[in-house]
């Protein structure tokens, strides 16, 4: 692996064969926001309402602590805060990719309805009792009807929006189109739930990491450590892709492969992050704009939105739990500071094309 120089301002990060072009910017952004998160997740773990020094997270983790804090690190906070780094991960990726295969900045997982189809998917698990069966199902939980559901939702999003390629505004009408057909879905599970399972969906979709424990956590990071580092190299073809396809048929990209496995992978990771945190809203929206904006990137970065993911929702678990006089789910307070974006993004984009 060696680095040889491109410009001043820009190498090439060559492995074999391949070669990567770098940025200092980006580079340094992406260490200072992954120093951040794991501050931010140190203190999660830390703070509550019997306060963990950190150096006793530090013993706890390297095996030792006392059996309080082994307990209260271990089996109450440590999952939490996993669920909500590997959340975070995965809408910010995932969000990244589906606005960057559309090219449309409001495409992302849960405007276009691949949240609420994986919230489907999930309340059938829980109505189903799939949440706490034994064995293989057991383990894996909601996350394969999670899958599933936002697997068929995507699909159904990209056929009825089909016209040659995937983007524009009527991939955001119809993917609102299929959100309400899946909520509608989800009420009708609910109706005819027993009344504790139905009231464990009812608290669930709001999207919170409370009582988040090692059975959530572990399909979501699996995934996550599995999937991500396969789709982070589409970034390269995507960005040509936005110049057009020819333009990225020119450069050797295939572009429908490239869509294939960038709205796939978007799928998974948007709904696993659904199946053990609930569907946490404007997450995946926000965070690849906020990055894109924040080291000049044309196009929003799969990595670098899921380290903006990762921070938002660890630094809005963090918030509710210290600042705010009520501790909410972080589904409500993601909604109320993603909402605004969404709608002067809406604004800007309308007088835009105006213009």
């Amino acid at each position: 692996m060696t680095a040889t120089a491109g410009t001043r301002r820009r190498r090439a990060l060559r492995v074999g064969p391949v070669s990567f072009p770098v940025r200092a910017r980006v580079t340094s952004c992406y260490l200072a926001v992954a120093v951040v998160v794991l501050v931010l997740f140190c203190l999660t773990v830390s703070i509550g309402e019997k306060a963990v020094p950190l150096r006793d997270v530090a013993a706890v983790l390297l095996g030792g602590g006392s059996p309080g804090d082994r307990f209260i690190v271990g089996e109450l906070r440590l999952p939490r805060a996993l669920v909500a780094l590997g959340a975070g991960l995965a809408l910010g990726a995932s969000g990244a990719l589906v606005q960057s295969v559309t090219r449309n900045p409001l495409a992302s997982p849960d405007v276009i309805g691949i949240l609420s189809g994986a919230s489907t998917g999930a309340v059938a698990a829980i109505v189903l009792g799939a949440t706490t069966a034994g064995g293989v199902l057991g383990v894996w939980g909601a996350t394969p009807f999670a899958v599933v559901g936002g697997l068929v939702a995507a699909a159904a999003v990209v056929l009825l929006s089909w016209q040659g390629e995937v983007g524009g505004m009527r991939l955001v009408l119809v993917g609102i189109g299929v959100a309400a057909i899946s909520t509608a879905l989800t009420s009708l599970l609910l109706v005819g739930a027993r009344v504790h399972e139905a009231a464990q969906a009812v608290v669930w979709l709001t999207g919170t990491l409370d009582g988040r424990t090692w059975t959530h956590a572990w399909p979501l990071l699996v995934t996550v450590a599995v999937v991500l580092p396969l789709l982070a190299p589409l970034q390269h073809p995507l960005a040509a892709m936005a110049l057009g396809d020819a333009v990225a048929q020119g450069v050797g990209v295939r572009p429908g492969a490239v869509r294939f496995s960038a709205v796939g992978g978007a799928t998974v990771l948007a709904a696993v992050a659904v199946a053990a945190a609930g569907p946490i809203a404007f997450v995946a929206f926000v965070a690849p704009q906020v990055m894109m904006r924040v080291i000049g990137s044309a196009t929003p970065p799969v990595l670098g939105g899921g380290l903006a993911g990762a921070f938002l929702l660890l630094a809005t678990d963090t918030a509710t739990r210290t600042l705010l006089p009520v501790v909410l789910p972080v589904g409500i307070v993601t909604v109320a500071l993603g909402a605004p974006c969404f709608l002067a993004l809406l604004l800007a984009r309308r007088r835009l094309l105006a213009s």
